[in-house]
């Protein structure tokens, strides 16, 4: 069967736009990540591998941000993926009810990044903040706290927001996953005397892959570009504690150094590819043993 040449003509804009857009700028990306330009300079000079030394052995600044990204990775990942899915088993089925909830935990995603980071920057205020404000009303005043400035927790009230910003984003999906599964293998294991846990164990867990791997998945990269949502609440530069590697990279830039700032920003880039992978590959083992 002959097949229409001009058919390969279809995809040529999404090639040119995908080459023009991404490609190009991916390939300057590692060009400049090997040299000292500064931005604005008609010149610059190759250094080799200077930048990527730099990053992982003289910059305390980007391996304090690694470190700060990888305990909002480690937070945002584990309470966001178990409070979504929780969600979603309460609210599988399409009762009036559940619906009205659904749209209720999914409308913070509707908002931008920075008006979340604003609001809660408001709810963490430790002078007028609505958190302290709501411990003082019902008489636990002594567990007030600074919240963002405190640099011993002060990431883990920002995952706090990532996890109320995207819960119910996450949900959807496990809901979608969830119904997928036919209702006649939950019978079979009720005719056979099968508990709750048991049917989520044998039926559920190992069916809701799938979606359990594309909300890890998408969960790890919203944690790592977290951006927009520590500018809104703390702005840029953010504190020591809540510096994380997109703002970090941001700053590199920000501060004329193009270059070393391409080196983090494929540092970066290797970072969010490897944790991936390395999730699913711990989600395939789970699931194959359950």
């Amino acid at each position: 069967m002959r097949v229409d040449w001009r058919l390969f003509l279809f995809p040529l804009p999404a090639l040119a736009l995908i080459t023009f857009f991404f490609l190009l700028p991916l390939a300057q990306s590692f060009q400049y990540a090997v040299t000292n330009w500064d931005g604005y300079s008609a010149t610059f000079d190759y250094v080799g591998v200077d930048n990527f030394v730099r990053a992982f052995t003289q910059d305390s600044l980007f391996a304090n941000a690694l470190g700060n990204n990888l305990q909002f990775l480690l937070i945002v990942v584990i309470f966001q993926t178990m409070f979504s899915l929780v969600l979603a088993l309460l609210l599988v089925r399409n009762s009036r009810g559940s619906v009205l909830l659904r749209a209720l935990f999914f409308f913070p995603t509707i908002l931008s990044s920075v008006s979340v980071g604003f609001i809660w920057k408001f709810v963490y205020d430790p002078s007028f903040g609505l958190a302290n404000s709501a411990l003082r009303a019902v008489g636990l005043g002594g567990l007030e706290g600074s919240y963002l400035g405190d640099a011993n927790t002060a990431i883990i009230w920002l995952a706090v927001t990532q996890v109320w910003f995207h819960s119910g984003q996450m949900m959807v999906v496990f809901i979608a996953g969830l119904q997928n599964i036919p209702r006649e293998l939950y019978e079979a294991a009720e005719v056979d005397g099968a508990s709750r846990w048991q049917q989520f164990k044998s039926i559920t867990w190992p069916l809701v892959a799938p979606a359990m791997t594309i909300v890890v998945a998408y969960t790890t990269i919203q944690a790592f570009k977290a951006f927009d949502l520590v500018l809104g609440m703390v702005g840029n530069p953010p504190q020591t504690a809540l510096d994380i590697l997109s703002t970090r990279i941001y700053t590199s830039f920000a501060n004329f150094q193009y270059g070393y700032a391409a080196a983090e920003s494929i540092i970066f880039m290797a970072l969010i590819g490897a944790v991936v992978i390395l999730q699913r590959r711990v989600l395939k083992f789970t699931q194959a043993q359950s």
